[in-house]
This record gives structure tokens, sequence and C-alpha cells, in this order.
């Protein structure tokens, strides 16, 4: 039912987790993918093979987040490389725990750079190629952080709260040509994750908070960012989408 033939997305931080589980499904729909890394050259070629075997045409983009010149030139080569741009998924992020007498300038400033200017570096300077498609979506990647907080992860719930506020606001600026939309993903098995979910009986403490009882897969937040992504979301606006079990109850 969904089909994104003759589309071209690109996904930060393409080479892991819910990155790569997002090019694989956008390409699996019929759209062209440019994958984006940052230092795992070697797991994005993975991802973009897999882009390939779908049938579809992959590009494998590196730029170093931190970095304004090469966040601000990523749009124009995805562009450039696929011949059009119609869907954007702001994936990369960073997740470090500091409580807050430990939260240097550093790390706040790293989080803030990844977390949230690159997304609005990104985004601008897509805006004039989203501008040219008929089927423009833009889909952050959120956090229940960013809704119910987060002890000794403040940094990280401040920029992701900043991520939604972005969302809904955009989606007024941009419409009617381009929808903005965001997922909040919850607890989700991902390398950036998986530390936290080691020391003894702490992933079955985490499991008996979620409603659905498991901390969620990639693909499950793919998933919806796919359907984000796709015409069966083409009346979708300004939405937070909440992939977390259950466990967080808002929108």
């Amino acid at each position: 039912m969904i089909d994104l033939s003759g589309r071209a997305a690109l996904v930060t931080g393409g080479s892991r987790g819910i990155g790569a589980a997002t090019c694989r499904l956008l390409a699996e729909a019929g759209a062209d993918v440019a994958v984006h890394f940052g230092s795992a050259r070697e797991a994005a070629e993975s991802v973009a093979a897999s882009v390939e075997r779908a049938g579809r045409r992959a590009l494998v983009e590196q730029a170093d987040l931190r970095v304004a010149v090469e966040v601000e030139t990523l749009a124009a080569r995805a562009h450039a490389g696929l011949g059009r741009l119609d869907i954007l998924v702001h994936n990369a992020g960073v997740w470090t725990h500091a409580p807050l007498e430990t939260l240097a300038p550093e790390i706040w400033q790293d989080t803030m750079c990844i977390n949230l200017d690159a997304v609005y570096r990104l985004t601008r300077a897509a805006l004039p190629l989203l501008r040219q498609s008929e089927h423009a979506s833009i889909v952050n990647v959120a956090s229940t952080a960013a809704q119910r907080g987060e002890a000794e992860h403040a940094h990280y719930a401040a920029s992701k709260g900043a991520v939604i506020s972005w969302t809904k606001s955009l989606a007024v600026e941009l419409a009617p040509v381009i929808r903005v939309n965001a997922v909040a993903p919850g607890w989700v098995e991902t390398d950036m994750v998986l530390p936290a979910l080691y020391p003894p009986g702490r992933r079955e403490a985490i499991e008996r908070e979620i409603p659905r009882g498991c901390v969620a897969r990639p693909a499950d937040v793919a998933g919806a960012i796919l359907f984000l992504s796709s015409d069966l979301a083409a009346h979708i606006t300004g939405e937070v989408l909440n992939v977390n079990g259950g466990s967080v109850r808002c929108g």
C-alpha cells in the first residue's frame, strides 16, 4: 500500500540502528536513499548494499554534523547523486549520561550541536530542494525524554524538546508544500542504548514499565517514519507519533 517509487530520501545517521532500519524500509517501499554517516563508512556501505538489493539506488554520504559546512552541503550532495529530494529524515543523535554536577559545557554544546543545530542547518539547506517535490516530507526523531524529562540526561531531553517545538513550528511555516512531523521513541535496542540495558536486572525493570512489555526494535520506529513519509500521512503535519510501547501517553 505504501509506494514511494520515484522518490528520494536522505537519512542522517543511516549506518546503524533506527537510521539503518529506516533506509531499508524506505527502499523496500520504492525510494532511492542517501545514507549519511559520520565515521562508520563500512556500516553505511552495508546499508547501501541493502538498498540496492531492494532494487533502488543508494548513495553513501559522509558528514561530521559538528561541522557547519559539511552539514550545509549534505542535502545538495544527496540531490546531485539521486536527482531529487523528497524525504528528509533527521535521525542522527547523541545520548550521553551526565548529571548536572558533571554536565560540562563541552558536553552540553556537543549534544546541542548534533541533536539540534545540525537539524536547523540541514533543514534550511534542504528547503529549496524539498520545495521542488510534490510529496515533500520531513521526519524528525525526537524522544520520550523530550515529553517527560530524563534525570541525568537533561541536556539530551532539552535538545529533543527543542526538536519537537521545531517540528510544530515548521509544520505551520512550511505548509502546504512540506509536511513536518516527528517520532518520539522510548527505549530502543540500538548500539547507543544497549550499554544502559546491560546491568543485571536493568532491562527487566525497564520492560516492566512498558505496557507492551518489551524494548522496541529499530524497525518498530522505522515503520512509523515510513508511514509519516508516505501518502498515507498526506494530511498529517505537526504531529509527534509516539513509538514507546505505551510508556508515555501524550502527543
